[in-house]
């Protein structure tokens, strides 16, 4: 038999059971598990995960871009899933950031930029030039693939 009640506060519930051998009655109280989990800052700091901070930040690299929100969605659920895994129950934002930043760049490449921008801290414009570099020579076709399709146009 068991009988369970929540405390007046909502946060123990109290639940009076009754072993089945030596049918004596006790009381168990369980708790909710509070531990928040956590992301550890560049400086070393540690403070709570924030669902609502990392979509905020997508949200400003996507501005004006025809992102819907269920895939900012997506994005945030899979930063939380990674941060949820951790067997210590903290990640850092470096890794947070990069998982972000692939997310982005499959998704919009200037959402990736606006994003990388504030997430790298370029110290100048020549970091910002290398980052739209290696951007856009990731997207161009390979050579030998534009050769082959001027052949093929030219016969």
């Amino acid at each position: 038999m068991v009988d369970s009640r929540e405390s007046r506060e909502g946060d123990v519930i109290r639940r009076r059971r009754e072993c089945l051998k030596c049918e004596r009655r006790f009381t168990s109280y369980e708790r909710i598990d509070e531990i928040p989990f956590m992301v550890i800052k560049k400086d070393g700091r540690r403070e709570p995960f924030d669902r609502q901070k990392v979509l905020a930040g997508l949200a400003r690299a996507c501005e004006k871009r025809p992102i819907p929100t269920a895939k900012l969605e997506a994005i945030v659920a899979a930063v939380e899933k990674y941060v949820q895994e951790s067997r210590d129950r903290e990640r850092s934002t470096q890794k947070i950031g990069e998982l972000i930043m692939r997310r982005l760049k499959d998704l919009d490449k200037v959402a990736y930029v606006r994003f990388a921008s504030v997430y790298l801290e370029f110290k100048d414009v020549t970091e910002f030039m290398s980052e739209l570099k290696s951007l856009v020579k990731s997207n161009a076709p390979p050579a030998s693939r534009r050769k082959r399709s001027t052949d093929a146009v030219s016969t």
